[in-house]
């Protein structure tokens, strides 16, 4: 299995630098078409995530990517230094009542981009998982 790493300080400007990070791990592992863009959309919210609710983006805290990749499937690992959040109890952003509010589709977009999503450490480490 291929892995590789990157830390960086939780301000939204850095998201350049995790675009970047798939880019180059799409020029050196083989990263479909298929899966390339479900890829950027969903890791690139959820490092969003990490740096606004997570860390409150406090440049002094850190998100941590990682990517591991086999035969099969690639997966993505964030976690930030937060508090973490209920994901056991997520709001539905399609229902009538939420269709006017602001946040709240990250993750929903994540569910129905990726092949699996799973949270850990009380929602401050997030697993994405994209079959090749």
């Amino acid at each position: 299995m291929n892995s590789i790493k990157i830390s960086i300080p939780s301000l939204i400007e850095n998201i350049k630098i995790v675009e970047s990070f798939i880019d180059n791990a799409r020029e050196k592992y083989p990263i479909n078409e298929d899966i390339y863009g479900n890829i950027m959309i969903s890791v690139t919210e959820c490092v969003t995530n990490a740096i606004i609710h997570g860390n409150q983006m406090d440049g002094n805290k850190k998100v941590n990517l990682e990517l591991h990749l086999d035969e099969n499937q690639v997966e993505f690992v964030i976690l930030d230094e937060g508090k973490g959040f209920d994901f056991e109890h997520l709001v539905d952003p399609t229902a009538p009542e939420n269709l006017e509010k602001t946040g709240g589709r990250g993750i929903f977009i994540m569910k129905h981009l990726a092949d699996g999503i799973k949270f850990e450490e009380n929602g401050r480490k997030t697993i994405l998982t994209f079959y090749m």
